[in-house]
């Protein structure tokens, strides 16, 4: 395990690309698009740290995360705790600017802060939600042991990345590569094609040499 926890951001940022999880978290490399803004300006309200109660439920926003035992951390946007017979019922709820993905990025993001709250409260947290700004509507998101398996595993994958401090090499997905902010830090045509350079010119070595003898 490493000495500083792994963020839970990136989590979503290794299922989506590891290697723009490495340009974020091993490089330390950011830049924003119309996307990521939209997302920022999304999350204003749930970065302010403040706790309000309404009709049996306490809101939490920007309440920090945390487990030791998993070495992950971070902070949740929302988290909900609904009055039960048997006490207060965490519930995470994670905002996102787009709409639901075919991937489970999101959810994997989500059922490691169900994780984090579990260790620290002592409590089972059995589902939590999406909030989509393109939809404007909740996607409940239920923990099974399917998607606790499965967060587990990118945990213990994204903390290999970090910790191995290599950055994967660059390959051009039109989809995914467009809609990253980090497509010109990236240039992922340009080294994929670079990588295409250097093998031409290797051969062309290879052939002046063998031609000389």
């Amino acid at each position: 395990m490493s000495e500083a926890p792994v963020p839970l951001s990136a989590l979503q940022h290794y299922l989506y690309c590891p290697r723009q999880c490495a340009l974020i978290h091993i490089e330390r490399i950011w830049s924003e698009n119309r996307f990521t803004a939209e997302g920022r300006l999304l999350h204003d309200k749930a970065n302010q740290p403040a706790v309000e109660k309404r009709k049996g439920v306490r809101v939490v926003t920007a309440m920090p995360l945390e487990s030791e035992a998993l070495g992950i951390s971070g902070v949740a946007d929302v988290v909900e705790f609904h009055a039960t017979a048997h006490g207060e019922q965490p519930y995470p709820v994670e905002y996102k600017r787009g709409k639901p993905k075919a991937h489970r990025a999101d959810e994997v993001q989500l059922c490691a802060q169900a994780l984090c709250l579990e260790g620290m409260l002592g409590k089972p947290c059995p589902e939590g939600a999406l909030y989509y700004g393109k939809t404007r509507r909740r996607q409940v998101v239920a923990f099974d042991e399917v998607l606790r398996v499965l967060t587990c595993q990118v945990i213990a994958d994204t903390r290999a990345l970090v910790e191995g401090r290599k950055t994967p090499l660059a390959t051009y997905e039109a989809k995914r590569c467009d809609a990253c902010s980090l497509i010109d830090d990236c240039q992922p045509k340009l080294l994929a094609h670079g990588r295409n350079v250097n093998a031409w010119l290797q051969k062309m070595l290879n052939n002046e040499a063998t031609e000389s003898k």
